[in-house]
């Protein structure tokens, strides 16, 4: 006990009589020390005193897909920082192929009593995945926001960028470069964001009088590997432009295209989506759709701080707007195009 008392109050910068105080539910301590106290408590490990047990944390789970992808540790960093500037402790929890899974992720932060979850990629944007975690975060009231697109039937607050507005677009910017043949790759058909990405390019093709048939469109995994393979698909099909649905995507395509023995821009346009970190100092410098990561984190962090604080958030989904940024990876169409 005493060594607890000690490494918490060294913790929170207190006493231990104060610590003390604290667990001991004894006034004459501020509440923001209480909470700071209970909230070393929980990162140290230690269980709360039964009679404190009910409360929550000011802990808040940030739930990643992955961090391979720059964007999702950039979004954490945005939305880490302004979490802490509020008191609450960030709690990183990032899956892993064959690790913990997203359910058993939701049942620890249950477990630690914490004040909200943020989500920041997962199974909500997929139709076909488990969504039965989701339905105890519900149950148990707890404020839980979702970032970018999620399946109809989740009500929680959700901040994302418009994907329609991001297609239209890369869209646009090729069309202007003179590109007609123009592919997508996208992930897995049930992915909500790929959806909307689609709908998008096919109106957007349909307005300029050209096509975006099933043979222009490859689906892949999020990631360089899954880039390349699709892109190499679509390259076989003549296109002379591809736009990706992320940037490790976008990479990958650039790679497909060198091993197709063909080169970027010159023969093959690319486009990404993100705008993560580096994509500056790739060879060539990416073209890609930007993501307002500042903008979308801070909207996030507001309805969850909000919620928590008991005010009533909108369950709309909030859409930002993207921004398309010019690089290196796009010039105008090869003369008579490809194939």
């Amino acid at each position: 006990m005493t060594r607890r008392l000690a490494q918490v109050a060294k913790k929170v910068g207190v006493s231990e009589a104060t610590v003390s105080r604290v667990l001991n539910e004894k006034p004459g301590v501020s509440e923001a020390t209480r909470a700071a106290v209970l909230t070393a408590l929980d990162v140290l490990g230690y269980e709360r005193p039964s009679q404190l047990r009910g409360e929550r944390a000011r802990l808040v789970g940030l739930v990643l897909p992955e961090l391979q992808n720059p964007i999702f540790p950039a979004f954490a960093e945005v939305v880490g920082g302004a979490l802490a500037g509020q008191g609450y402790t960030p709690v990183l929890c990032t899956q892993t192929a064959g690790g913990v899974s997203e359910a058993d992720y939701v049942d620890l932060l249950l477990e630690q009593q914490v004040s909200g979850v943020i989500f920041f990629g997962g199974c909500y944007a997929q139709g076909d995945a488990p969504h039965e975690h989701y339905e105890r975060l519900a149950e148990r009231n707890l404020p839980t926001v979702l970032l970018n697109a999620a399946i109809d039937n989740l009500d929680f607050p959700r901040v994302s960028c418009d994907d329609a507005v991001a297609v239209e677009q890369a869209m646009g910017h090729l069309r202007q470069l003179g590109h007609t043949r123009i592919g997508l790759v996208l992930g897995p058909p049930d992915h909500v964001p790929s959806q909307r990405k689609l709908a998008a390019g096919r109106a957007a093709a349909a307005q300029a009088g050209l096509e975006l048939g099933d043979e222009l469109v490859e689906r892949a995994l999020f990631s360089l590997e899954g880039g390349q393979a699709a892109t190499t698909r679509l390259l076989r099909q003549g296109v002379t432009a591809v736009i990706c649905a992320s940037d490790p995507l976008a990479l990958g395509a650039v790679r497909a295209v060198r091993r197709f023995g063909l080169s970027v821009p010159t023969d093959v346009s690319v486009v990404g989506y993100d705008d993560s970190s580096f994509m500056t100092c790739t060879d060539p410098p990416l073209t890609t759709v930007r993501q307002p990561i500042e903008a979308m984190g801070r909207a996030v962090v507001e309805l969850l701080t909000g919620a928590i604080g008991g005010v009533r958030v909108t369950h709309d989904e909030l859409l930002f707007e993207p921004e398309l940024v010019v690089r290196g990876s796009t010039a105008p169409a090869p003369a008579g195009g490809r194939g």
